[in-house]
């Protein structure tokens, strides 16, 4: 270092040289004399790679911002349309939820009025199947009525049946009453079938 106002040590640590920016000190060491005429190039030269290697860093930074703005927007984008996809797919599982359940209530009426037409037809089936029925059993029940009669010569047969419990061994002797219980019987038949003639 040469120069009168060079300061001493100029490249140790010194506390007058920390106490300024790092170009003004190069610069107070170049008035004093401590550094070779051609400095003020080899400074600009300096200052201009130092521009340089701070531009070159901006735009490093630059692109990295950029870079992480595109990965940022394209995230949102890829969970916006995440998230509309899901959108759609909740609104078609809806759509098809309310789809079966319209197609549901539409076969439970229609099973509903068939069931209720069956239960009207075995109503009637019934109320006409009992009335037939019930006609029937009336028409049955009168014609065996008009039918019942008495014991045919009813008389005659406890006649008989005494006379044969009197005169067990002499049968004969009540031959005159089985004869007369003959022309009874004979006789309610002929009655009988008249009767039914006239019918």
């Amino acid at each position: 270092c040469t120069g009168t106002g060079c300061p001493r040590r100029l490249w140790m640590p010194h506390p007058w040289r920390h106490s300024r920016p790092g170009w003004m000190w190069l610069w107070a060491a170049w008035s004093a004399g401590c550094f070779p005429s051609e400095f003020p190039s080899v400074f600009c030269r300096l200052k201009q790679e130092q521009e340089y290697v701070r531009d070159e860093f901006g735009k490093i930074l630059e692109r990295e911002r950029v870079s992480s703005n595109e990965h940022l927007t394209r995230a949102i984008l890829r969970e916006r349309a995440a998230t509309e996809e899901e959108r759609q797919k909740a609104q078609r599982f809806a759509r098809q939820l309310e789809e079966k359940d319209r197609e549901l209530k539409k076969h439970d009426a229609y099973y509903k009025e068939q069931l209720a037409r069956l239960e009207e037809r075995s109503a009637q089936f019934y109320k006409v199947t009992t009335e037939q029925y019930q006609k029937a059993a009336d028409e049955v029940s009168a014609r065996f009525k008009r039918y019942e009669t008495q014991p045919v010569c009813a008389d005659l047969q406890g006649k008989i049946l005494q006379c044969y419990q009197q005169h067990a061994q002499e049968t004969l002797s009540c031959s005159a009453l089985a004869s007369q219980y003959l022309h009874c019987v004979n006789h309610a038949k002929q009655v009988s079938v008249g009767i039914l003639l006239l019918e």
